[in-house]
């Protein structure tokens, strides 16, 4: 059953109250999100969570971005990421915020998880990951069909 960001970013920051230091609204990208979750028949719970730009960015503002990293990158003098290579980490930050929060909003995950892979590019992402906890007959009930 896919989560839609836009909607499951509003729900979330409705429910989630203060109880993170990062918060949706500290982002402005616009992004659509799925969660997809998958119980093996010995109860693993796995999970694969994706993210893409609701919206392409206009032609202006990646390259204002681009000049204006540039510009950070001379003032401090950091030779050692390449002027080609994009600053992704506020990207990644608002990923893991997105699969933070959709877990907790789903209960999917109540004990933690264990990260199995992620792609992070520039407009896209991808977390694959497996619960802590086994799954309950409830959450077979509630997760079973969500391939």
């Amino acid at each position: 059953m896919p989560i839609r960001s836009l909607l499951c970013f509003i729900l979330l920051i409705s429910l989630s109250g203060c109880a993170s230091k990062r918060d949706v609204d500290d982002f402005n990208i616009r992004v659509e999100d799925t969660f997809q979750t998958a119980i093996k028949d010995n109860g693993i719970k796995l999970f694969t969570y994706r993210v893409k730009y609701a919206e392409l960015p206009t032609l202006e503002q990646p390259h204002m971005q681009r000049v204006r990293q540039i510009e950070r990158m001379k003032r401090s003098g950091s030779n050692k990421r390449s002027i080609y290579q994009p600053d992704l980490s506020r990207w990644t930050e608002q990923i893991e915020l997105g699969l933070e929060k959709t877990i907790a909003m789903t209960g999917y995950c109540r004990e933690g998880y264990l990260e199995l892979s992620r792609i992070i590019e520039e407009g896209r992402g991808e977390i694959r990951g497996e619960c802590n906890d086994g799954a309950t007959d409830a959450d077979i009930s509630k997760f079973a069909d969500n391939h």
